[in-house]
């Protein structure tokens, strides 16, 4: 009996202490800012709205509180909030006993930059609803809680300070890809008047339009009637109509990229296009803005880092009138930098134009500085139709086109033909295989080294029985080349060749594969031998292949590739020896032969009055050595005396159009060209 009254005793004991902490906790108005800053941090705002006064909860649901926190915080990109109360202050700032207050100061990150301010907590001891007689201190809420300097009416507006995007500019400072300016359609809703539906319909049919895709847009929630709401980015046909007799319908102009040179550098520029979610997924430290344009290829995309410019924020606090009352925090917008590309945008276009809708590619350099003039590709596509509003027929056709328009081919890898003899005679002469004056005597317009090769053969077009190294590469004899091949032997052959810039990447930013030799070492000698005349698999793009000349024009060093010109101007010249200089002299006197002489397979490019040095190829794309296959063209060209342009050029089905012939004659007229503009 003793010990249950003495258990009962001190339980009671027990529960006055609880209680008794409970009182001093609730009658502690620190511990409830404690509470308070650590919620608030943690942003759990539904607990913070618990400890606030009745006074405030009554002007203020639950739901509003959250949704009004979470939608300023969120807007504005809080991060890292921190809160330092300073209770040693509370005894100064005393009004009375039923009320104090405690000075903090908070601090957050947002999208606009670090925010610093002041503010005060303000306390309460009230009734406790819950319990009679009992007095708890309880948060007075005020709008400075979320921004110090907020007031009751006041809002948070955030604002973008929009940047420029760099523009990109050739060697002469015109605008390959700029910042322009473009016709927008658009519609004024409280101006579209009674017969608004009908006016949507007439719009629709003239742009070529679903009046929903409009109705979408004009029921935006940003919409307002005396707003102008964007429609349609117009083309050349569209801004040629008139609209002026459909009320609301506004037509003005408005900043956008703007390609200047079209589908004949198109693939050179690229396009931009609204960031997606992928590319958000994809590069997450780009920091991309939800709505940024980013280049999607050519230049834009391997440039865009350095092209696009970083929005600037400003996060404001406004009053019910929208009047500006404070600056909480503000980025500068940081414009993009402009790049200065080598290319000759004229000498481009005119190399497009050459092509006449023929599927080909070109490149173009300066032999002696590895400049690149022009990089072309046809059939193409205009950049300025991603700006404007791209069509779906019209997307479907470019992806349905047997040529193929939105493939850049001057990244694409291709069998030379006969554009790579010249390699395989400079080869030849450093290793001592052969001499300018060696002759071979060949019969017959095909040739097979033994029986061993069965029924494989290399043919040539012109029977030529004795003949030596300059008339091989005059006439551009398949026989020869590949005789001179077999006689070095693969492994030499392919230790000396491969100096000419196979199997290493170009030292530019464009995804140039490497070209090679052959995939896996050559095998036997029938690869060795049409190897020697370019085929085999022996690949190359047009830009190292003519590369790949540079050598015959220095005295026997190959030079880089240069396409950004600050890179030109900044860094010292770089190049390799692979031949000794009197060997580079041979073969260039030989390659203006191929020229001048009026056999030659190049004379069809041999201009009065400028010194032309080249070289014809045609190579096959056949699976079995009696077929009808497809035939590519290619034509090499350089002048000898200023060395200011190496033309590669390769065009596309040439059979049965006088193959590489066919592309000589387009070469001349470009050549022409440039050199009475010089």
């Amino acid at each position: 009996m003793h010990f249950k009254w003495t258990w009962l005793f001190l339980c009671l004991i027990v529960m006055v202490i609880l209680t008794g902490c409970d009182r001093i906790k609730e009658s502690d108005p620190r511990e409830i800012v404690k509470q308070y800053v650590e919620w608030w941090e943690q942003g759990s705002y539904e607990s913070m709205y618990d400890v606030l006064s009745l006074e405030s909860r009554q002007k203020m649901t639950k739901e509003d509180f959250i949704t009004r926190f979470r939608n300023i915080y969120e807007g504005i990109g809080a991060e890292d909030l921190t809160i330092t109360t300073d209770f040693m202050a509370q005894e100064a700032s005393e009004t009375r006993d039923e009320r104090v207050f405690y000075p903090y100061q908070i601090q957050l990150e947002t999208s606009a930059g670090r925010v610093q301010a002041e503010g005060s907590f303000e306390l309460l001891k009230e009734d406790d609803s819950t319990e009679a007689k009992k007095l708890s201190w309880r948060m007075v809420w005020q709008p400075s809680l979320i921004l110090p300097a907020m007031d009751f009416g006041d809002k948070v507006n955030v604002q973008t300070l929009p940047s420029s995007r760099g523009e990109i500019l050739d060697r002469n400072g015109h605008g390959l890809a700029i910042n322009g300016t473009i016709e927008v359609i658009g519609i004024v809703p409280g101006k579209l008047g009674a017969d608004g539906e009908q006016t949507l319909v007439e719009l629709a049919e003239r742009l070529g339009i679903s009046t929903e895709i409009m109705k979408r847009k004009l029921d935006a929630p940003w919409v307002k009637d005396d707003l102008f709401v964007p429609i349609l980015n117009l083309n050349a046909q569209q801004g040629r109509m008139d609209y002026s007799d459909l009320p609301g319908v506004v037509k003005k102009k408005e900043r956008a990229r703007v390609y200047p040179y079209g589908a004949a550098a198109a693939h050179l520029t690229g396009y931009i296009r609204q960031v997606t979610k992928e590319d958000l997924a994809n590069a997450p430290e780009a920091q991309y803005g939800p709505t940024e344009l980013i280049g999607k290829s050519g230049s834009e995309q391997v440039y865009n880092e350095v092209l696009r410019g970083r929005d600037g924020k400003r996060i404001s606090i406004v009053d019910s009138s929208g009047k500006v009352k404070e600056i909480v925090a503000e980025k500068e917008a940081v414009d993009g930098q402009d790049i200065r590309l080598t290319i000759d945008a004229e000498l481009q276009k005119s190399i497009f134009a050459s092509f006449r809708e023929d599927a080909g590619t070109a490149a173009a350099i300066n032999p002696r500085t590895g400049e690149i003039l022009a990089l072309v590709n046809s059939p193409s596509y205009d950049p300025n139709a991603f700006i404007v509003g791209l069509s779906t027929e019209q997307w479907d056709e470019w992806n349905h086109n047997p040529d193929k328009p939105l493939l850049n081919r001057f990244t694409k890898l291709y069998a030379p033909g006969s554009v790579f003899k010249p390699i395989t005679a400079a080869v030849g002469l450093k290793l001592g295989v052969t001499t300018p004056g060696k002759v071979r005597e060949i019969n017959g317009l095909r040739w097979s080294k033994d029986p061993s090769w069965g029924n494989y053969y290399v043919t040539r077009v012109k029977e030529v029985p004795v003949l030596n190294l300059r008339d091989a590469l005059v006439y551009s004899d398949n026989i020869y080349l590949a005789q001179e091949a077999l006689e070095m032997g693969a492994d030499p052959f392919l230790k000396e060749a491969v100096k000419f810039g196979f199997e290493e990447g170009l030292p530019l930013p464009f995804p140039f594969p490497k070209a090679s030799l052959a995939n896996e070492g050559i095998k036997n000698e029938i690869q060795l031998a049409d190897s020697g005349y370019g085929q085999g698999e022996v690949l190359m793009s047009p830009l190292h292949l003519a590369l790949a000349y540079t050598p015959f024009m220095n005295g026997g060093k190959l030079i880089q590739p240069v396409l950004d010109l600050s890179e030109q101007e900044n860094k010292p010249q770089k190049t390799r020896e692979v031949l000794d200089a009197h060997t580079a002299g041979i073969i260039k006197r030989m390659l203006v032969d191929v020229v001048q002489d009026p056999k030659g397979s190049g004379h069809g490019a041999d201009l009065s009055g400028i010194e032309l040095a080249g070289k014809t190829g045609t190579a096959e794309l056949k699976i079995s050595k009696g077929e009808k296959g497809q035939e590519n063209g290619w034509f090499v060209a350089f002048d000898t005396r200023e060395s200011k342009l190496l033309l590669a050029m390769m065009i596309e089905h040439v059979e049965d159009r006088g193959g590489s012939g066919y592309v000589v004659n387009k070469v001349a007229p470009i050549l022409q060209k440039y050199y009475e503009k010089k």
